[in-house]
């Protein structure tokens, strides 16, 4: 509704404008005061033609605003102010009618179909499976799991995946780093390396094998089995963490599947035959310059073996080839100028390089008392996902990680986390949809037996402005979190329409001796308890009816 007035009003303007014969169009930009005194709306645009037309920018505003039918474009003001901003003042009574909407669509009331023909492949996490996650993989959790909801409701047709790096040098020392604790389970000497692995789960895994074989690997190849045991092992405890964070994956792939159907050779092969490579110094190099990297890139080193950017490609060329036409990879810091790389050899090998977006999570402290944590209470090790999940739980975990722009960084308050106070972002909104939830157990106590209403006509539209006016804003926000991939957009908006929850609570009497007052107030309040639920679900945080 708001998108449709506000359509209205810039076309209106924008033919008044157009009457100047200025030449080129003039953008119409909308701005909301942050002050209401000026409005809901206000336009700069007499400002901006001041110059070009050699008039003041009040006479310039004075000109468009007489040529504009307020009632007519559903606005009860239009003013002059400042230095020439036209600010713009809405029907509230029309505005409230979204109530109706909200009701009728419920918790489709936002959905958009803005994705018609994408099909996006989102990739995030996909941590090695040689360890316990991070605090970092818990943020690209969060961003890509709320992201991947998002973009859902916003009508695109989103496949997250989890890329398994089953392959490589690191499953190996995996191996070769259980073998070394699997000795020492029979009193042999454990000779772990730099490159080992040295946290406790691969002392488990150990001795879940001595458990299941004995003493059978001290004489017999170990290697394959331990590989797959050891993966196997850390894999599902991973999956059972992402669970647990309410992050669920579509596809979990297998990075040595890539080899064993010869897809990574087959690339190679494809990218040396089409002339994308030249060999220096016994390696192999990727012509990445010609797609503005830096420098070109080694794809074979010069004891053969392969840098991880040959099975990347190989990779994304496998996601192309299952249909997907857009891909968004989720990274961590150390990947920043990865982007042309890959994309210089998703386009060698016939893809289009636009169509392969990353994301890069900027690094995340957990602070306690207002310092840094960096070792587990209860390992000693570094601070796990699982710790975090276990000390201030998913909801509160999952609303802070989401609520700051991935390319900030990120100060997380296990203090503040676990407070149950307005302090809290994550309580301050979901206190606002139990405060709903008992105001409808206090009306049925009292034997009001409520039905929506389709009218209001004893309410007082301006009282509940400040909340009719975040829900029309909801669709904007989800096509802005989907299209600019800002996930933290939402939990803005949460916190937003719960602050005008609160103060209309603590301003305003709901259950009165009105029946009809009573009826209208709860209409709308269902309106914000729906955008509310399925705003906090969009970010995989659940609702509570009381707290």
């Amino acid at each position: 509704m708001i998108n449709k007035i506000l359509e209205n009003i810039k076309n209106r303007v924008s033919e008044i404008v157009a009457d100047y014969q200025l030449g080129e169009p003039v953008e119409i930009f909308f701005e909301i005061p942050k002050d209401t005194v000026f409005g809901d709306y206000s336009i700069n645009v007499a400002m901006r033609l001041a110059k070009q037309l050699h008039k003041s920018p009040m006479v310039i505003a004075q000109e468009i605003v007489s040529k504009i039918d307020g009632p007519a474009l559903h606005l009860t003001k239009i003013e002059v102010a400042g230095n020439g901003f036209i600010n713009l003042f809405i029907d509230r009574k029309h505005l409230a009618n979204v109530v109706f909407n909200i009701l009728k669509k419920q918790e489709h009331y936002g959905d958009l179909n803005l994705g018609l023909g994408e099909n996006v492949n989102l990739e995030f996490v996909s941590a090695n499976p040689t360890g316990y996650l991070h605090i970092g993989h818990g943020r690209g959790a969060s961003y890509g799991d709320s992201l991947a909801r998002i973009m859902r409701k916003a009508g695109f047709s989103v496949s997250t995946e989890h890329y398994v790096n089953d392959a490589g040098n690191q499953i190996n020392n995996l191996a070769a780093s259980i073998y070394e604790r699997y000795k020492e389970l029979f009193g042999l000497p454990c000779e772990l390396g730099e490159d080992s692995y040295n946290g406790k789960e691969i002392i488990e895994i150990a001795e879940q094998i001595k458990t299941l074989h004995g003493n059978l690997y001290l004489n017999l190849p170990w290697q394959k089995e331990f590989r797959r045991f050891g993966v196997e092992f850390l894999l599902a405890g991973l999956k059972k963490d992402l669970n647990d964070f309410n992050v669920h994956f579509d596809t979990w792939f297998s990075e040595t599947s890539l080899y064993e159907n010869n897809e990574v050779q087959k690339t190679l092969q494809s990218l040396i035959n089409n002339g994308h490579t030249y060999e220096n110094d016994g390696a192999i190099w990727l012509k990445t310059t010609e797609f503005g990297d830096e420098k070109d890139r080694v794809l074979v080193k010069s004891d053969q073996s392969f840098t991880y950017l040959l099975p990347d490609i190989a990779y994304h060329v496998n996601k192309l080839g299952r249909g997907f036409n857009h891909l968004i990879d989720v990274l961590g810091a150390d990947h920043h100028g990865y982007m042309s790389r890959l994309r210089a050899g998703v386009a060698f090998m016939g893809g289009n390089p636009e169509k392969v977006d990353i994301e890069i999570l900027q690094m995340v402290r957990a602070l306690q008392n207002g310092e840094e944590v960096k070792m587990s209470k209860r390992s000693g090790k570094a601070i796990t996902l699982r710790d975090l999940i276990d000390e201030v739980g998913s909801d509160a975990l999952r609303f802070m990680y989401v609520s700051k722009a991935l390319s900030t960084h990120m100060d997380l308050d296990l203090d503040l986390a676990v407070k149950n106070s307005n302090e809290n972002p994550v309580y301050y909104v979901q206190y606002a949809y139990a405060r709903i939830c008992s105001l409808f157990r206090i009306a049925e106590e009292q034997h009001l037996d409520f039905h929506p209403v389709t009218e209001f006509k004893v309410l007082d539209c301006n009282k509940i402005f400040k909340m009719i006016f975040n829900l029309l804003q909801y669709p904007l926000v989800i096509e802005e979190a989907a299209t600019k991939r800002l996930p933290h957009k939402l939990p803005q908006f949460l916190l937003a329409l719960a602050t005008s929850l609160h103060t209309y609570y603590n301003d305003e009497r709901v259950i009165t001796e009105n029946t009809q007052e009573v009826m209208e107030k709860l209409t709308v309040l269902k309106a914000v308890q729906i955008v509310l639920k399925d705003g906090l679900n969009l970010i995989g945080v659940g609702v509570k009816e009381r707290m």
